[in-house]
């Protein structure tokens, strides 16, 4: 059984949906910006997913009718993992100039021209094909959020980068040894850019993992909060009833104030008790109201007490 990553799954989903020719173009000529080597008389396009290179064979055939010849060569026979090298005639150079690949004096440019990306629709079909040839996204079960794109050519990138933020996914570009790295982090800035994809199904797994995450993360924050408050009363409590016992030692306790003697008395009786319970402790059995800070008060007097004698 050959298992499928979260970004393979997302792309799989993708491959059969049609879009108007000028969306079309648009993915083309991302896919063969990022993925393509020019030759003489053809240029070829190389990629392991088999589903990705029966796509980029059709829209180039529906595209362009030309000749297309592929060519298969297994790298990995463990995983069965295979390149696909897709060749396509161009001898005129005319289908690299529609893609906006090449000027028209056969010039190599690594941006697309604006009428390419004329609309909202043929900017997202952009990204679907830098995603397609060059795009991966971490399962959401992992311990960290992560789309990125691989590119070797540094303008072809920042262009990358910019169109992304353009559509507010706040993504970063990262020098990596021979290429560059286009990433998103926003666990929110994923779920949109699969979004972007269509890619419905791939959508609720992440958002469901997601939640599921995202509500365990707060119950651990909430019990962390819990289980220091708990210390926090601990540590207090453990000081009030030495510092009870350190008054006690230096003074006679007779001859204390009334509601000194009082708070030494319900502490003592009640040890574990945090200032909350111990005001409303007070409260109930004596019938007269004394609040949290009362409380508060009353102890800091009696470590005052203890520092005079010193």
């Amino acid at each position: 059984m050959i298992h499928m990553s979260f970004t393979s799954n997302i792309k799989n989903e993708i491959l059969n949906i049609e879009y108007p020719k000028s969306e079309t173009i648009a993915e083309l000529s991302a896919i063969t910006n990022i993925g393509s080597i020019i030759q003489r008389e053809s240029f070829q396009i190389n990629i392991e997913n088999i589903g990705v290179s029966r796509r980029i064979y059709k829209l180039f055939k529906d595209l362009f009718n030309t000749d297309i010849k592929i060519e298969k060569k297994e790298i990995n026979r463990l995983n069965k993992n295979y390149l696909i090298s897709i060749i396509i005639n161009d001898k005129d150079k005319k289908i690299l100039k529609t893609l906006g690949i090449l000027t028209e004096t056969a010039k190599r440019k690594t941006i697309p021209d604006n009428y390419l990306l004329d609309s909202l629709e043929e900017k997202k079909a952009y990204l679907r094909g830098c995603f397609l040839i060059c795009g991966s996204i971490n399962d959401p079960k992992t311990s960290r959020y992560h789309l990125e794109f691989i590119i070797d050519n540094k303008a072809t990138a920042n262009f990358v980068n910019k169109l992304l933020n353009e559509l507010r996914f706040n993504s970063k570009v990262l020098k990596r040894e021979k290429h560059y790295m286009v990433y998103l982090k926003e666990a929110e800035k994923i779920s949109d850019f699969i979004k972007l994809l269509n890619a419905y199904n791939s959508l609720f797994y992440y958002e469901d993992i997601r939640i599921y995450r995202d509500h365990k993360n707060m119950t651990n924050r909430l019990n962390n909060c819990e289980q220091a408050n708990i210390e926090k009363i601990v540590f207090s409590s453990n000081e009030q009833l030495e510092n009870i016992k350190k008054l006690k030692e230096k003074k006679d306790f007779d001859l204390l104030d009334d509601k000194i003697k009082e708070i030494c008395i319900y502490k003592e009786k009640y040890p574990e008790s945090s200032m909350q319970e111990l005001a409303q402790i007070i409260s109930v059995e004596t019938g007269k109201i004394i609040t949290k800070s009362g409380i508060n008060h009353r102890f800091r007097k009696i470590k005052e007490m203890i520092k005079e004698d010193d």
